[in-house]
């Protein structure tokens, strides 16, 4: 379930008549618990509370109903009882159907509130369904509930009214829904004169069944339309219950007035929505979760869209707003040096070319807001209007809706401060009616002049829009002037993998690349915006930041793309490492990001953490963002290192023949019971990390002309001639003639082998490496060392090797992805003793023998990192202090420092390599005559 789901479900329960018998159950059962868990737990089964009436779910919720003003004792006695510590119970609650009182174990925070009231905590108790509660939900849950209510009048309605559904009527049908959402902000913040006259007004005036309600909200929409003292000539005159809405226009009720038919059920979910408290709405927020509202796609992950704030203040706060809260410290309570400050932030402006609904505009704008606030305080001036214009934040989205919604939640942003930082009175003076400019520009970013939408001096063509929220893609400029004013680019762009891109996102990229980037198909689509943003460096001085997926900083897109946008002065400035990008999906981890700033001579060059705390200004940051000077990591076709070569599997293309489960190896081996050396053990990809295993045919010419006419192994040789006489390709069609070989053999089949997997999960802490079995084969899905030093497999199985590879071989997804000639044969090393490799020998027995000590047991069980062995471990703590210790004299403090090591030694050798002067040819001697 997802976060609407659930505060649905939890808002249905405080409204159904108390049962408390079965409340504990249908309280699971709101935060997605499956019927057969509630079912072991009614029988009692699996309940091992020792509390009267409890009912304990373990690893959850341990609660119990109680008599009558009892909350208090009953929630004492479930945090003193020994079954919630055994159950490892996250929360406890007790209620009396009266009032709940909540407790969250490991932060002792708790919530107490009427019984009626709970839902209203919902976002307290998320993480009983796997949703990492975050603290802007938990505090205000007004931006799910809202949401949720939206959602199922928009179904209805598209349900009612199907041709509002078409491509053609869906603008229409966006464009409402965010009439009704400024209807319901208005009316509870006195924008409207009157709090509740939207709703009231619909409730009062629309038949209960809903059929004329449609033609209600058409006159209130009319009627914000028209100026109050052109209503008195207006044909057809308004009805006079209509008369009480101010003057809006700003576009937004301009236009159409049409609006889709109600149902019964359509009207009561409108009047739910405006019972509401809509004063409460975080535009931080709102806007990028009711998107989905209107998305088919998304709609099924409802709720889910969410952008926390203190991750886009991992964008804004270096690339912006830490440098303006210097700046008003160093100015103290010097007044010019406030009022400088003051006309440099009116000056600036914030541009988010993927600006979906706005988060990072409506943030910035909020955080410039506190600023200037301060400012103004200092100086004696809080009755001061802001001089920060709301046009200086600017976006481009490629959809309708998401575009009206960032316009939207930008005047509520600024509706919120201006009652903030001046008081309700003065917002109100000047809020209505709305500002007809435009500055969020509907269309394709990768399309659009970025240098037109968002002129460095704010002169270039001034139009002016007549609709607000209808305007055409070609409006891109506002009517004010901007000199010298500085430029921030930011937010959170769309990834796409290169195999994940639709032929539109490839013809973007081949727009943006054509010529010079032949190898631009390989490109995350997010390069696009890297590119658009470097180009926009070249006409004006401004800088950039995007969350990024940590793709485009790792393996081979580093050296093709980033030579040329790491040149000619502008250099990364900043860069946040690896973190996860969650949302409030249930289980969602989230995924792997990071955050990357650029600009042109930049002043410092910051390294962050993950979590946005600045680690240390440092002289540069490369494109792998290891704080190291500008290095290339480039495919090497064997170790440049002096260690053994790591190569592919065995490629079978044999259409099935070759490869088998045990029992056709067993029956293979009864039919020809003098050839079982031919049948041999067999591993992919997966197969001996998870302790699987297959087998094969590895046979010689002579093996095959005698068992060809042993029928078990004539079938199979068949299947193998089948796929490869029917392949399109050169080199599998000449495997023809040898159907008892593998296409391609890279082994001889006696060697000791160890298998690498191509791709290994992210939690493993060390990348997993298998001694198989004697006489095994190995597929192409995985890469083998044959005959490899044990001291290589040392080496091999560190957290220097795994960050190495993290950094130049790149991900699949969040997983480890192995190159061996991108990853293993770059890797560098200092000059080994013959100690050294004694000692890294030992090591890897150690490594291998702890292994040995938990057979069975997969590799993947010994390397989840929740449950790997001690012996395990600590032998890999001790091959990483051997190893280190040859390269530094002592362990490394971290990966960063890991990696910083790694770059320097691998530039000194390449750096060596260019330098060597060209051999010279030999003349020899004339002979003469």
């Amino acid at each position: 379930m997802n976060a609407v789901e659930i505060e649905s479900a939890v808002s249905d329960l405080a409204l159904q008549p108390f049962d408390a018998t079965e409340f504990p159950f249908a309280f699971l059962a709101a935060f997605g618990n499956k019927d057969t868990t509630l079912k072991r737990l009614r029988t009692g089964n699996n309940n091992a509370s020792d509390v009267a009436s409890g009912v304990l779910l373990r690893n959850n919720i341990h609660l119990a109903v109680c008599a009558a003003g009892a909350v208090g004792d009953t929630l004492k006695a479930l945090r003193a009882s020994p079954a919630t510590t055994k159950a490892k119970a996250k929360f406890i609650l007790a209620t009396d159907g009266q009032t709940l009182e909540a407790e969250e174990l490991a932060s002792g925070e708790t919530i107490a509130s009427s019984f009626a009231d709970f839902p209203n905590h919902f976002g307290f108790l998320l993480p009983l369904a796997g949703i990492s509660t975050i603290r802007e939900i938990k505090d205000n849950p007004i931006d799910v509930r809202a949401t949720g209510r939206l959602n199922k009048l928009y179904v209805e309605l598209l349900r009612e009214n199907p041709a509002w559904a078409t491509d053609e009527r869906r603008s229409d049908m966006n464009h409402f829904m965010a009439r009704l959402v400024f209807c319901f902000f208005a009316e509870d913040t006195d924008i409207f004169n009157g709090k509740g006259l939207f709703t009231q007004t619909v409730d009062q005036m629309s038949a209960s069944d809903g059929s004329n309600t449609h033609e209600v909200l058409s006159e209130i929409f009319r009627a914000m339309n028209i100026k109050v003292a052109n209503r008195v000539t207006e044909h057809p005159r308004l009805p006079n219950w209509a008369n009480g809405f101010p003057y809006v226009n700003g576009g937004l009720f301009s236009g159409s007035t049409e609006v889709p038919r109600f149902t019964r059920m359509a009207r009561t979910y409108l009047l739910h929505a405006g019972a509401l408290s809509w004063r409460e709405i975080n535009p931080d927020i709102f806007g990028s979760m009711i998107q989905a509202v209107a998305d088919d796609e998304e709609r099924g992950a409802l709720g889910m869209h969410y952008t926390s704030v203190p991750n886009i203040l991992k964008v804004l706060n270096p690339l912006i707003l830490d440098d303006l809260r210097t700046a008003l410290d160093e100015a103290g309570d010097n007044e010019r040096k406030l009022l400088n400050l003051r006309k440099r932030m009116a000056r600036i402006r914030v541009f988010d070319p993927a600006c979906g609904s706005g988060n990072f505009l409506v943030i910035a704008y909020k955080q410039m807001r506190e600023i200037e606030a301060e400012i103004n305080r200092r100086r004696g001036e809080l009755h001061l209007g802001s001089e920060i214009p709301l046009t200086n934040f600017r976006g481009i989205e490629l959809r309708n809706f998401p575009t009206e919604i960032a316009r939207l939640a930008l005047i509520i942003a600024e509706f919120q401060c201006d009652v903030l930082y001046r008081g309700q009175k003065d917002a109100l003076a000047e809020f209505l009616p709305l500002d007809a400019q435009n500055w969020i520009v509907c269309g394709n970013a990768l399309r659009l002049d970025w240098l037109s939408i968002c002129p460095p001096t704010g002169s270039g063509v001034k139009v002016k829009a007549d609709d607000l929220f209808q305007t055409p893609l070609d409006q891109a400029e506002i009517d004010f002037e901007n000199e010298g004013g500085e430029t921030y680019i930011c937010g959170n762009p769309p990834y796409k993998g290169a195999t994940e891109q639709n032929m539109l996102q490839k013809s973007d990229m081949q727009a943006i690349f054509g010529e010079t980037f032949p190898v631009w198909k390989s490109f995350d689509y997010i390069l696009g915006f890297f590119q658009k943003a470097r180009y926009f460096l070249n006409h004006c001085d401004a800088s950039f930041a995007f969350v990024t997926t940590n793709s485009i900083c790792q393996g081979e897109q580093v050296y093709r793309f980033w030579p040329q946008c790491i040149s000619d002065g502008v250099r990364i400035s900043f860069a946040v490492t690896s973190f996860k990008w969650s949302n409030l999906a249930s289980k969602n981890a989230g995924v792997s990001v990071c955050i990357v700033g650029l600009a042109r001579n930049p002043r410092a060059i910051r390294y962050f953490d993950d979590e946005g705390a600045i680690v240390r200004n440092v002289a540069n940051i490369n494109a792998y963002l290891v704080p190291y000077k500008d290095v290339y990591v480039k495919n090497e076709t064997n170790p440049i290192n002096g260690m053994a070569p790591v190569v592919n599997g065995n490629k079978p293309a044999d259409g099935g023949g070759l490869i088998f489960d045990a029992s056709v190896a067993a029956d293979l081996k009864m039919a020809a019971p003098g050839y079982a050396h031919v049948i041999r053990p067999f591993y992919g990809a997966h197969d001996a990390t998870h302790g699987a295993g297959r087998y094969c045919i590895w046979a010689a010419e002579p093996d095959y002309h005698a068992l060809r006419d042993v029928p078990a192994y004539q079938r199979r040789f068949d299947m193998v001639a089948e796929m490869r006489g029917n392949s399109g390709k050169a080199l599998t069609k000449a495997g023809l003639d040898s159907p008892y070989a593998f296409q391609q053999i890279r082994q001889v089949g006696t060697e000791i082998v160890f298998q690498i997997p191509r791709h290994s999960s992210e939690s493993r802490e060390y990348y997993p490496i298998i001694s198989l079995p004697e006489g095994s084969i190995v597929g192409d899905g995985a890469f083998s060392f044959y005959n490899p030093p044990l001291w290589n497999v040392a080496i091999f199985v560190s957290r220097l090797s795994l960050v190495w590879t993290g950094a130049v071989c790149g991900k699949i997804k969040t997983d480890f992805r192995f190159s061996n000639t991108l990853g293993w044969n770059t890797f560098q090393i200092p000059l080994l003793t013959e100690q050294n490799k004694a000692d890294l020998t030992r090591c890897a027995e150690d490594i291998l023998l702890a292994r040995e000590a938990h057979f069975p047991a997969t590799i993947a069980e010994l390397y989840d990192p929740d449950s790997m062995p001690d012996n395990l471990r600590h032998a890999h703590e001790r091959n990483d202090e051997v190893l280190e210790r040859i390269y530094i004299g002592r362990r490394f403090k971290n990966d960063t420092e890991r990696l910083e090591k790694l770059f320097e030694l691998y530039s000194k050798l390449t750096t060596a390599e260019k330098a060597k002067p060209a051999a010279k040819a030999t003349k020899g001697r004339k002979k003469t005559a």
